[in-house]
């Protein structure tokens, strides 16, 4: 990727293209959301007013190539919030060129700017090629998740 590489927080003008980018992100991960799920996630990333969740799309020579959705929460051990990197993708005909890296690194900068020094993700164990790039801009734990 090159200079051409643009990360930029969602407009409202983006929804088709961030549905498609989206649809494809849970698709990866076998899942599915409801319409109504669409409609909510898509207005509150770009609400102004809610400034938990946010969203920025990757964009090359304008055209949408990535997004990443992340959330602000509190957490009884710090002071200052921290961000959960809740959604990552990349469009398959751009992996490995960087897209990926870019949009971590536009969250860390976020987070830098905001005083929010810890960012935090989970992926799955398949999924062994942004494993490769996780392993190498973050540190693993040794947590475990558990779920209702």
């Amino acid at each position: 990727m090159n200079t051409s590489l643009k990360i930029r927080p969602l407009e409202q003008n983006d929804e088709a293209e961030w549905r498609r980018l989206w649809t494809a992100y849970l698709e990866f991960y076998e899942s599915t959301v409801r319409e109504d799920v669409y409609a909510t996630t898509f207005e509150r990333l770009i609400d102004p007013a809610n400034t938990q969740q946010c969203g920025a799309l990757a964009l090359f020579e304008s055209r949408p190539i990535g997004l990443v959705h992340w959330i602000y929460h509190p957490h009884n051990w710090k002071i200052e919030d921290v961000i959960y990197l809740q959604d990552l993708y990349a469009d398959p005909t751009v992996r490995g060129t960087g897209v990926g890296r870019a949009l971590i690194e536009h969250v860390y900068d976020v987070a830098d700017q905001g005083e929010t020094p810890t960012v935090y993700w989970m992926t799955q164990k398949f999924n062994t090629t942004a494993r490769q790039l996780y392993d190498r801009i973050a540190s693993k734990t040794v947590f475990v998740q558990y779920k209702r």
